[in-house]
């Protein structure tokens, strides 16, 4: 599946809701990690949702980012620009 560079490194949209941008973090505790997914809008620059989870799997993102959209009252496509981590490269995400 080819990538197509959408933002172009443009990441200063004219409108909320139009890009939002999703990362994964680990935070260490005393038995291993954690992992802390959150969603930005690169509009407004604030965290629109997050998820705090014990492993590290798309299973995770996707109720997030539908529980984010909802919250939101998204029901038009939108772009989501993460990284090229497992969760956002499995075909699930995709």
């Amino acid at each position: 599946k080819q990538l197509i560079n959408i933002l172009d490194e443009q990441f200063n949209p004219l409108r909320p809701n139009a890009v939002w941008c999703i990362d994964t973090t680990y935070i260490p505790v005393h038995d291993g990690f954690v992992y802390l997914t959150s969603i930005m809008d690169l509009y407004s620059q604030r965290i629109i949702g997050w998820d705090l989870s014990e492993t590290l799997e798309v299973s995770n993102v996707i109720p997030l980012i539908e529980k984010t959209k909802h919250s939101r009252h998204i029901s038009k496509p939108l772009i989501m620009h993460s990284d090229r981590g497992s969760q956002f490269t499995s075909e699930a995400y995709n």
